[in-house]
């Protein structure tokens, strides 16, 4: 065809058709102009938005918990700094052919993590997480071994792990933490508001494999928690700890618990059970050696109850101390019940049915009382109510209405029998008798100043009643085990039958609480041991000692002077009276 017609036939097409294609042009060009103009100028968040889900992330930033010291600034509880592993299984796409990590990938994971292969597969199927845990807390030098790997979809996050250096001797009072660094046990429980900071957060950048390379800076910086004393003494801890131990050794015992008091102040110095268990190593410990037995573990107290009965009778004038009391010769029957004496008498005063532990004594002057007097007094003492230390799941004890009683009832209660308490309890309880007649509210935490009690009895009942109590670590008490050379010490013995079932077996609670020195009281130190199995059962044979050591060894701890010659200590006779059970 030429060149002529060719363009003869041009000519003839419609000038329309130009027209109609240069507008189609320049229609999609503005489109295009528009677009790009809304999406960065008007609506840039999208884009960003988008951008952000592929290449950036905010991560959590964990917040440093609060340290735990003791009286003295000796760390207790410490949160060290670990790494914790974890993937995004989304990204990872473990199954999929396109997925970011091979066989290959996955065993040296596995070793470096020294978990089985299969176990982190199962973690990474689930390909609709975008966080999952591979494992927690780990050391540095595993840390080490998966960041040299540089695996995409695998990350390490800065996390903290609790570390308590004192170990078992702490264990019960401190509690300890879960992998969340949230306290699970203890005062780690108690405190967790004031302990736990609040985490952070940060925003990074990641490579299209999944690492991160860029810090893009802080968004909430992480708030640690605060620290907090304790009102414990480390080193009085560890001696209180290490005698009660060997006592439940020796005596061959279920279980024990030991509390030693600041007697002007109301500070618990020292609170351990035996036996325990390491705290930073408890996944596979029995529930059994968690428990805080000296706060938690109800008992019921026997004749270390007997001071509160006649403390009462003695306010209310109803008694002196040297009133003598008709004992019956060991045998006194209520009702179509009898209560006995172990070693007789016709005749007791007051002050001698404290030293020799007499139930009848006890009971008949129980009996002179009305059943609210003396439901007042256990009551304001403490019993049946909380010690005001805070601790979680503390017993209350048992402390019946006095309107339900029975005479047999009130006797009973009046040596201990009827009515229960925990450690802790009985130990403040004591402090009536050290405080002219105040009971004070207990702390496990360091005070500024001393605790403001309220009066349960008179100065002048209080009074009356030390001697009553030293005359039970004297020859002819039923403590004398109790002693302590240098010092006055005033106290009493408990021995009890346990209550299973709502009957009464031949297993025994044993304990002793006392004070020192007499003249001016500093400590108090309250013992219990939970079925003693070896020939002595008895609180004057196997808590007093452990009373003896503990309160000598603190009271020098504390430089507190001398109130009797350091030859005071006399010795034992070779029969020691024993309060009935």
């Amino acid at each position: 065809m030429s060149y002529a017609a060719t363009k003869a036939e041009v000519s003839k097409l419609p000038g329309w058709r130009a027209t109609v294609l240069f507008a189609v042009l320049l229609g999609g060009l503005a489109t295009l102009i528009g677009r790009a103009v809304y999406l960065q100028g008007i609506h840039n968040d999208f884009l960003q938005e988008q951008g952000n889900q592929r290449f950036s992330r905010v991560m959590e930033v964990s917040a440093h918990r609060g340290m735990i010291t003791d009286r003295n600034g000796a760390p207790l509880a410490v949160s060290t700094p670990v790494e914790s592993v974890w993937a995004s299984a989304a990204e990872i796409k473990l199954g999929d052919p396109a997925a970011k990590l091979d066989e290959k990938d996955l065993r040296k994971l596995a070793q470096a993590l020294n978990m089985p292969e299969a176990e982190i597969k199962h973690r990474l199927m689930d390909a609709t997480r975008d966080f999952v845990y591979l494992k927690r807390q780990i050391p540095p030098e595993e840390s080490g071994k998966v960041e040299s790997l540089n695996l995409p979809g695998i990350f390490l996050q800065h996390e903290y792990r609790r570390y308590y250096p004192e170990g078992e001797e702490f264990a019960q009072v401190l509690g300890f933490t879960g992998q969340d660094d949230v306290g699970q046990e203890g005062l780690e429980l108690a405190l967790q508001g004031r302990l736990a900071g609040k985490p952070g957060s940060q925003r990074v950048i990641k490579d299209r494999r999944g690492h991160i390379v860029e810090d893009a800076g802080s968004l909430t910086p992480p708030k640690p928690g605060a620290d907090i004393a304790l009102s414990l003494d480390s080193k009085m801890q560890h001696l209180a700890y290490r005698e009660l131990a060997l006592a439940v050794k020796e005596h061959q015992a279920k279980a024990g618990a030991i509390v030693v008091l600041d007697a002007k102040s109301g500070e618990v110095l020292a609170l351990a059970d035996y036996p325990s268990y390491n705290p930073n190593n408890h996944e596979h410990v029995s529930p059994q050696r968690m428990r805080n037995r000296a706060e938690t573990d109800e008992f019921e107290p026997g004749s270390t109850m007997k001071p509160f009965t006649i403390g009462t009778a003695l306010n209310l004038g109803k008694v002196t101390p040297n009133t003598e009391i008709n004992t019956e010769n060991g045998v006194f029957t209520l009702g179509n019940r009898k209560i006995h004496d172990t070693h007789p008498e016709p005749e007791l005063t007051v002050s001698q049915v404290i030293q020799k532990s007499s139930n009848v004594g006890a009971s008949k002057i129980s009996l002179m009382l009305n059943p609210d007097s003396l439901w007042q007094t256990f009551h304001t003492a403490g019993f049946g109510g909380h010690t005001g230390s805070d601790f979680p799941g503390e017993a209350i004890g048992r402390l019946r209405d006095a309107k339900t009683w029975k005479p047999i009832e009130q006797a009973t209660m009046s040596y201990g029998h009827g009515i229960s308490v925990n450690l802790l309890q009985l130990a403040r309880a004591y402090t009536i008798f050290a405080d002219g007649g105040e009971v004070l509210p207990v702390s496990l935490l360091r005070l500024n100043q001393p605790a403001v009690g309220h009066q349960v009895f008179s100065r002048k009942t209080a009074d009356e009643l030390k001697p009553m109590l030293e005359s039970v670590v004297m020859p002819g008490g039923t403590a004398p085990l109790a002693q302590v050379a240098g010092y006055r010490v005033a106290g009493k013995t408990g021995t009890a039958h346990k209550l299973e079932g709502g009957r009464y077996v031949n297993r025994y609670v044993a304990s002793f609480v006392g004070m020192a020195p007499v003249s001016s009281p500093r400590l108090i130190v309250a013992v219990m041991i939970d079925e003693p199995s070896g020939k002595e059962y008895y609180g004057g044979q196997v808590a007093a000692p452990v009373f003896s050591k503990v309160m000598g060894a603190a009271l020098h701890m504390l430089n507190v002077p001398n109130d009797a010659p350091l030859d005071n200590v006399i010795p034992p006779p070779a029969e020691i009276i024993k309060e009935e059970v």
